[in-house]
């Protein structure tokens, strides 16, 4: 069989070619090699230079490599931290003309270091919490994206510094499943897994004179738990709230905010006598509401601004006779969403008078007015409605004589 590139870019291939298939990992020439810190790995790993990339590359068999090598691409797709796939090698051949593994090449994630490194010198017990939550962080957003990894560890994670936390990335997804959703018991499968093997990772590092005196491995190991269950809980758990308190769900979801995560979807529901209104988000990585309140309404916004319309957007929605509940965005979004732009967004924006809105784009200018709406509804303790919002906007900001209007948005 001839020598085969599945690669995610046609201009890679074209470096990646002078790198010596011809031997197996094991025998490749220094010149071809970066050093660089490895984790512990049930393959032979090597970093090479690939033109003015740093490329990971391993050796394993064709199917798994061509699994992982789907998996990761998944993942990049879904905007989850992993290592970037370049291409799946097969058809290798050694000089005596005898069949090599194929390999999978991924590109090094720079500012990454395993954590075995990370132990060279013994860290603080607070450091190593960072790590664990960094981990924990990275499982959650695994499973809300329908991810289950199957061998989360230490040994399967790169870390970088991220002013004063560490972010943590998935390099293995050999053993991975994507799902639409995944099970209650798929997802503590992941953290039983989780545990075992950071204990047992712990428990090599205490052996080696690593781990600091004060951490108890076994502990430790259990704390990963704790903290993607607090994680967890948080960031699906369904809230019950007094009916018209509509603010005390804009107030969840500035904390899923802080926590960085976004809310893509909800759903908002009247109990049955109406005293009381149920929330639930579906909770999804950032980036995600520019494209979609494009997609819907037609509007072009920053993302921070995309994502507060967008919870406006789908609040008005759940108010409206033909809504249907459980699906906010589906077959009845875009009519929903331009009826909204329509009779919402428009008439508000255009009731702050030209003079006083020529510096603001539109979509900023939306974002202001309901940051303010919010403010006087938690002073208030009570749901203020926009159009005495935008009027007290207009008098006791725009018109203030020292108030400065914000500057219009980049975006195009």
């Amino acid at each position: 069989m001839a020598l085969q590139f599945s690669a995610t870019n046609p201009e890679h291939p074209a470096f990646l070619l002078e790198l010596p298939w011809h031997l197996p990992l094991e025998e490749w020439p220094e010149k071809h090699l970066v050093t660089l810190p490895r984790g512990i790995s049930r393959h032979v790993v090597r970093y090479a230079r690939a033109g003015s990339d740093v490329v990971a590359v391993k050796e394993l068999a064709e199917r798994p490599a061509v699994r992982e090598y789907e998996l990761l691409r998944t993942l990049a797709r879904l905007g989850i931290p992993a290592v970037d796939p370049l291409a799946v090698v097969t058809g290798r051949t050694g000089t005596d003309g005898g069949p090599l593994e194929p390999v999978l090449i991924t590109r090094h994630l720079n500012g990454s270091l395993p954590y075995r490194s990370m132990f060279e010198t013994t860290m603080r017990p607070s450091t190593v919490h960072r790590l664990m939550d960094a981990l924990a962080v990275l499982l959650v957003r695994l499973h809300l994206a329908g991810f289950a990894w199957g061998d989360c560890s230490l040994s399967n994670t790169l870390f970088r510094r991220d002013a004063g936390a560490y972010a943590a990335y998935l390099v293995d997804a050999e053993t991975g499943e994507v799902h639409n959703q995944l099970s209650t018991g798929q997802r503590e499968y992941d953290i039983d897994l989780a545990r075992v093997n950071i204990s047992g990772e712990m428990l090599d590092l205490e052996a080696s004179g690593a781990l600091h005196p004060s951490v108890d491995p076994i502990a430790f190991g259990a704390e990963i738990c704790q903290r993607y269950e607090e994680l967890w809980s948080e960031l699906t758990r369904t809230s019950v709230y007094p009916a018209g308190k509509y603010h005390y769900i804009e107030r969840r979801m500035r904390r899923l905010n802080d926590l960085g995560f976004d809310v893509a979807e909800m759903q908002i529901a009247n109990s049955p006598n109406g005293d009381t209104i149920t929330f639930v988000p579906k909770v999804v990585d950032a980036g995600h509401h520019q494209r979609q309140l494009l997609r819907l309404t037609g509007l072009d916004a920053e993302e921070n601004q995309a994502r507060r319309l967008l919870n406006d957007l789908e609040s008005w929605m759940a108010t409206q006779e033909d809504y249907a509940p459980g699906d906010p965005l589906g077959a009845r979004a875009e009519v929903l969403a331009h009826r909204w732009v329509r009779e919402v967004f428009r008439p508000t924006v255009r009731a702050v008078p030209q003079d006083l809105r020529s510096t603001m784009d539109p979509a900023e200018l939306y974002h202001e007015l309901l940051e303010h709406r919010w403010y006087m509804s938690e002073r208030a303790q009570l749901d203020i409605g926009l159009e005495a919002a935008v009027a007290d906007y207009i008098t006791s900001v725009l018109r203030r004589p020292e108030a400065e209007v914000p500057m219009a948005s980049d975006s195009p």
